[in-house]
């Protein structure tokens, strides 16, 4: 019995999310309300006051369900520097390109991931009781940040390279166009393919930065035997 009620309470908490991702994707997030949620779950308000503090406890919730995977995807790629990890690279510039291109392959091909996106993107105001969502959305940026940079750094020393930028700029600078590029594919997704231009635009910009392309010296320290 109290394993059936922990179900039916967790499918409730699924529901209640599933609803505010749709509500929120139609309508904003300021113009939803919890009663507008409870309502498309079949919930009652006191239900979804069980489950969340507030809108923006749901609010964060709901992107969690989508972006810790994502997040995982990163910590997977970039985080084994140095040693052959989960990707199968020695070189963490291969990770970092595998990092991006499954993110944004994800963002591309599956419908609650481009919705949750598309809400925190183009459906929130950081305004009242939604500032709790604005610090969540600011760490999660600079937990990215900090893995880029870590990634960057490994990269440099093992392809011997000087950058022309610190590695915390060079950071900065593949987040604005992993992030620029989200936001117009959101905006329009039939203008470009996400994954297929994203891989393209980040290969230019480590080129720019002097990483070898993804063709020559990939997975190979510089004087490495093969």
């Amino acid at each position: 019995m109290v394993r059936r009620t922990k179900e039916d309470a967790l499918a409730t908490r699924h529901k209640l999310l599933d609803a505010a991702e749709h509500l929120f994707q139609a309508q904003g997030v300021s113009r939803t309300s919890l009663q507008d949620i409870a309502r498309r779950a079949g919930a009652t308000r006191g239900a979804v006051y069980w489950h969340f503090k507030d809108k923006a406890d749901l609010f964060n919730a709901m992107m969690e369900r989508v972006t810790l995977p994502l997040e995982k995807t990163f910590q997977d790629q970039l985080g084994q520097e140095g040693q052959e990890g989960q990707a199968g690279h020695t070189d963490p510039l291969v990770r970092i390109r595998n990092g991006v291109g499954e993110a944004l392959l994800r963002i591309a091909s599956d419908p609650q991931t481009r919705r949750v996106f598309e809400v925190a993107t183009h459906k929130v105001e950081y305004v009242g009781e939604l500032q709790a969502v604005r610090l969540r959305h600011l760490k999660s940026r600079s937990d990215f940040l900090e893995q880029v940079e870590r990634g960057f750094q490994a990269a440099s020393q093992h392809h011997a390279l000087e950058l022309p930028v610190s590695t915390a700029a060079a950071a900065q600078g593949l987040h604005a166009i992993i992030d620029g590029l989200i936001q117009s594919w959101l905006l329009e997704s039939a203008d470009f393919d996400l994954e297929s231009l994203g891989r393209d635009v980040v290969e230019v910009y480590l080129r720019g930065l002097g990483f070898p392309d993804a063709g020559r010296g990939a997975t190979a320290p510089p004087g490495s035997q093969p």
